[in-house]
């Protein structure tokens, strides 16, 4: 008798170390997950804010066309163009930025 209660003494102990190590592992998969999350939203702010430094630098790049060439109203149009792209990013970033903060 002394041997099957050692026996199922030993099956709880195990039994419950598998239940915490399984809790541990669920919450460590909880913690990667909110960090992939994180790191997901900092490519795409990083990703929009790539592309506005380019519209920025085409900005850049019509300017000294614009000084070259004279051909003032084409390149208006151009420049434009471009800044209501940047502002669209913009708005882009300070809704996301917003929807972060919130989600904290």
């Amino acid at each position: 008798m002394f041997d099957f209660e050692t026996t199922v003494a030993e099956i709880e102990w195990k039994v419950r170390r598998l239940m915490d190590e399984n809790e541990r592992l669920h919450a460590e998969v909880e913690e990667s997950a909110g960090r992939c999350r994180e790191l997901q939203e900092q490519v795409n702010s990083q990703n929009i804010t790539i592309n506005n430094l380019k519209e920025q630098n085409n900005i850049l790049k019509l300017g000294n066309t614009l000084a070259q060439k004279g051909d003032a109203v084409e390149i208006k149009l151009k420049i434009n163009q471009l800044i209501r792209n940047i502002d669209k990013s913009l708005a882009l970033i300070n809704k996301s930025g917003g929807e972060a903060s919130a989600d904290k």
